[in-house]
């Protein structure tokens, strides 16, 4: 059974969340243009090639937004994810930006540590999470004052408060357009208007990250019980989504 048979199941309110969606990153696009002729927008799309990412890609697309996509290649994704990548750069109207490690930086991290550093220690993943996700996502957002991405409240009990449009870092804006739309919203969309995704969604991978750290889940586990299976629950995120809960 695809991922479409199995989840594509609307939630009642979906045409209103469409049309609400639709309105924020229209609105969004409009407030961060660029400030200049000719320069680039000043906002971005982060697209992990998850179900949602390609959903948002495909109403950036459809809208004509001037909205840019950046993906981080990691240098760990699943073939299937990286053919994704292949046809979403070939089809997509706005423009895909591809931001990969400093090749050194993952070069000494492995000969240092090990091709699986990642299961010895929360410590050590993070530290690859750094040099593969973070230092790349810094680089992808740099000089952009807003980006979007595919949060839902649905996806884990540490997001169960993501908000549409999140003004916590000074630095820049989040926008969520999808941050209340279920799983089965998301298959929906997918199914009605023929949207390209992962096969891997087919094999029960509902949550989609590097190859060594991401596995096929069961009926009835977590959401994102495949990421980081090994970890503690509260530790399962790389850092792109993780707000700094330190008091001032």
């Amino acid at each position: 059974m695809s991922a479409i048979e199995l989840n594509a199941r609307p939630s009642p309110t979906f045409d209103a969340k469409l049309a609400d969606t639709t309105a924020l990153l229209t609105r969004a696009a409009a407030d961060y243009a660029a400030s200049t002729p000719g320069a680039a927008a000043r906002i971005t799309l982060a697209c992990s090639l998850g179900a949602e990412d390609m959903v948002l890609a495909h109403l950036v697309n459809a809208l004509q937004l001037d909205i840019g996509i950046f993906v981080l290649e990691t240098g760990q994704l699943h073939p299937e994810t990286l053919a994704l990548l292949a046809r979403l750069q070939a089809t997509s109207r706005a423009p895909v930006a591809v931001f990969t490690p400093v090749t050194e930086s993952a070069v000494q991290f492995v000969t240092r540590e090990g091709k699986d550093a990642m299961y010895k220690s929360i410590e050590l993943r993070k530290a690859c999470c750094h040099i593969r996700k973070m230092e790349p996502l810094s680089r992808a957002l740099a000089g952009k004052d807003a980006w979007v991405t595919g949060l839902r409240r649905e996806q884990s009990g540490a997001r169960a408060d993501v908000p549409q449009i999140d003004t916590s870092d000074a630095t820049r804006v989040k926008f969520n357009p999808l941050a209340d739309w279920t799983w089965g919203d998301v298959w929906h969309y997918i199914a009605i208007n023929q949207v390209d995704y992962n096969p891997l969604h087919d094999q029960f991978y509902p949550s989609i990250g590097c190859a060594p750290c991401t596995r096929a889940i069961s009926l009835g586990e977590d959401f994102r019980a495949g990421r980081w299976w090994w970890e503690d629950e509260a530790a399962k995120e790389c850092g792109l989504h993780v707000k700094d809960k330190t008091p001032a």
